[in-house]
């Protein structure tokens, strides 16, 4: 790989923002959508699966699934839009750790990352190993 090839172009950045930014219209127009006229997610899905099966515990299931869905979507937008306020304040691709830039590729495959792999790995191994 050239020095070049790891180095975070404005083009590039351009190009991750307006990524970060479409997935963030995206991600509200999905949240927007799963919580149309409902004021709690939980007992109009609730409501809504008893309509359809009739089952208490089937309907619960299936209520707890539409609330991680809502709650995926989110986590990932809080992701998407912390990722856009690095780019605003100028630290997008510098790792929240060590201060390295993150590799291009990491950011192209995932333009939320706040970490450089090495960095990502300690983390998720300290995890492991501590339980949380």
């Amino acid at each position: 790989m050239s020095p070049d090839a790891s180095k975070l172009t404005p083009a590039l950045r351009r190009t991750l923002g307006e990524r970060l930014a479409e997935r963030a219209r995206e991600l509200r127009a999905e949240i927007a959508t799963q919580l149309r006229t409902q004021d709690d997610p939980r007992l109009v899905g609730l409501r809504n699966r008893l309509e359809e099966t009739d089952d208490w515990a089937v309907a619960d299931m299936m209520a707890e699934q539409d609330i991680a869905l809502v709650s995926r979507d989110l986590t990932e937008l809080a992701e998407v839009e912390a990722a856009l306020a690095r780019m605003a304040d100028g630290t997008y691709g510098e790792c929240s750790e060590c201060g390295q830039p993150i590799p291009v590729a990491r950011l192209t495959a995932y333009p939320t990352a706040r970490r450089c792999v090495a960095c990502q790995e300690a983390l998720e191994a300290h995890a492991r190993r501590t339980g949380g």
